[in-house]
């Protein structure tokens, strides 16, 4: 996949340093090797219960590459049984210093997807389950919200990027956005089923 980065207190400059090279490269790789290919076949996977947009495909992709490299999925943010279940607590991803969510939900949720890498990153009263240095976030440009079916009402990249200002001082640890750019070969068309729900279909550009 193509994307588009944007770092915010020096995230990216220091994910270059040598500490966190290798697990910068990692990830990296990983979103850029996931193919339109990939994305169609894995989407087209669901057959008549295909979802509306690519985030389902997109979501289980990367899930699949970041286990199989070695990141822990779905991480507890806290050792306190009160904060280790659900997802509000917990990461997406966490390997070694990074911890990573993928944010494809509603755009109220833009700032929680903000705050939890710092809750991983900063000392906190409550016992820690993780201790990670460096937030990553994956989330949809604007340009793949609209080819790539997303729901008008899910938080972009752009968005997240907006965020940033007025949170400077809640924030305190870096954080690199990655947004996930369009297919170059296609985009989603949405078609009604018997009962008025929306499933999207390839269609090649």
């Amino acid at each position: 996949m193509n994307f588009s980065t944007y770092s915010f207190r020096h995230a990216e400059v220091i994910l270059t340093e040598d500490e966190f090279a290798y697990q910068y490269a990692e990830l990296l790789n990983i979103v850029k090797n996931i193919s339109d290919d990939d994305i169609i076949t894995k989407h087209e996977s669901y057959a008549n219960k295909r979802p509306k947009s690519l985030s389902v495909a997109i979501n289980e992709l990367l899930k699949e590459r970041f286990i199989e490299a070695g990141w822990e999925s779905e991480s507890a943010i806290f050792h306190d049984s009160r904060y280790s279940k659900g997802s509000r607590w917990r990461l997406d991803f966490a390997k070694e210093d990074i911890s990573i969510e993928v944010a494809f939900n509603h755009g109220e949720a833009t700032a929680w997807n903000l705050i939890k890498p710092v809750l991983a990153s900063e000392l906190n009263h409550v016992e820690k389950n993780i201790q990670t240095q460096i937030g990553v976030i994956i989330t949809a440009a604007q340009d793949m919200k609209e080819a790539g079916g997303f729901d008008s009402a899910v938080g972009t990249y752009e968005k997240f990027i907006d965020y940033l200002q007025p949170f400077q001082n809640i924030l305190t640890v870096p954080i690199l956005l990655i947004g996930l750019n369009r297919p170059e070969t296609f985009e989603i068309a949405h078609e009604k089923d018997k009962k008025g729900r929306n499933h999207g279909h390839i269609v090649r550009v």
